[in-house]
């Protein structure tokens, strides 16, 4: 029987976006043969080695926005990866394009992005070690990738934001803790979706975490604007509560 969904595809707002400003310090790397952004906490960090695992929205790891917040994650004292799993294609590369085929798009680099992530999960545990210790974020298409780890030993937590390509399974099968930053509005992930999921994970007893912004719609945590006050404070506390979250589970 399959699993009823919960997150469906992204739409005409993922197409959408604010251009955010600022120098981003990381660098690219190829890990499994795939571009991965890199970014590396202070020098004088010192303890335990904390390492983020970033699945970006359909904008890819490299856009500025995914880079300042990946950035600011490592401020934090995480070593954070972003893989490219859509291999230098982003969707922001085609919404001038009248006759650009999204569902084609979306059809390739799911297959794309599900055979390679494994992979480079893999390799990034090779390079790390296993005494790291191991988070996961997803946002949008890389959702479920944050959620399929959570089922797993591989990670100590995970979090999303504005999710796609969920089902009731991502949730029923979590073994670890799991926040979820949400929209009010969110054609990908609406309200009745949300509270399933909250049922589900409430049923499982699950260690998680929902976090509402009222007035805020799909894709603020990544590409909010910035003018707008609610939209960049949802942004900016968004980004707050995943970094906290995992410093809460990585104090070992």
């Amino acid at each position: 029987m399959t699993s009823p969904v919960l997150a469906g595809p992204p739409g005409d707002c993922c197409l959408q976006g604010v251009k955010h400003f600022g120098g981003a310090i990381g660098k690219t790397v190829i890990i499994a043969d795939v571009e991965t952004y890199i970014t590396e906490p202070p020098a004088n960090t010192t303890g335990l080695k904390k390492v983020i695992l970033f699945f970006a929205d359909v904008w890819g790891p490299f856009h500025n926005s995914a880079k300042l917040l990946q950035d600011y994650f490592a401020s934090h004292g995480f070593t954070v990866l972003g893989i490219d799993y859509f291999f230098g294609d982003p969707i922001y590369l085609h919404t001038e394009e009248a006759d650009f085929n999204r569902q084609a798009w979306f059809t390739k680099y799911r297959k794309l992005a599900g055979d390679a992530t494994p992979k480079w999960i893999k390799a990034v545990r090779e390079i790390y070690g296993e005494d790291a210790i191991y988070s996961a974020v997803g946002y949008c298409f890389g959702g479920p990738f944050a959620l399929d780890i959570a089922t797993t030993d591989d990670v100590v937590a995970s979090a999303f934001a504005h999710p796609a390509f969920l089902n009731e399974d991502h949730f029923r099968n979590l073994k670890k803790p799991l926040l979820l930053s949400c929209a009010e509005t969110d054609h990908t992930f609406p309200t009745e979706s949300r509270r399933r999921a909250e049922d589900i994970l409430a049923e499982i007893k699950a260690t998680y975490h929902d976090q509402l912004f009222s007035s805020i719609v799909h894709g603020f945590a990544t590409r909010g604007d910035p003018e707008v006050e609610n939209s960049r404070w949802a942004k900016e506390e968004s980004a707050r509560s995943i970094i906290e979250w995992f410093k809460r589970f990585s104090k070992q």
